[in-house]
């Protein structure tokens, strides 16, 4: 169970193969954390499992969604 869990967390936090560089990066304000992705707003809001991304604790405060490769900003 522990490597199971192990296993899945290094999933979530390596870097998708499909982040292309010039993916918009989406902005995000503090009232609309805590982020996950996609956004129940989203057209399409289940094309993967829902996905909460620490964006508060990356130093730049940016996250790529490991799934889809969305790209967030914090901006305040």
């Amino acid at each position: 169970m522990h490597s199971l869990l192990a296993e899945l967390r290094s999933q979530l936090t390596a870097k998708p193969a499909q982040t292309a560089p010039e993916a918009e990066v989406i902005a995000v304000r503090r009232a609309d954390l805590p982020l996950c992705c996609p956004r129940s707003h989203e057209t399409l809001w289940n094309m993967h499992p829902r996905v909460y991304l620490p964006i508060e604790d990356d130093p730049k405060h940016e996250v790529v969604c490991p799934y889809c490769g969305a790209r967030y900003r914090l901006i305040d």
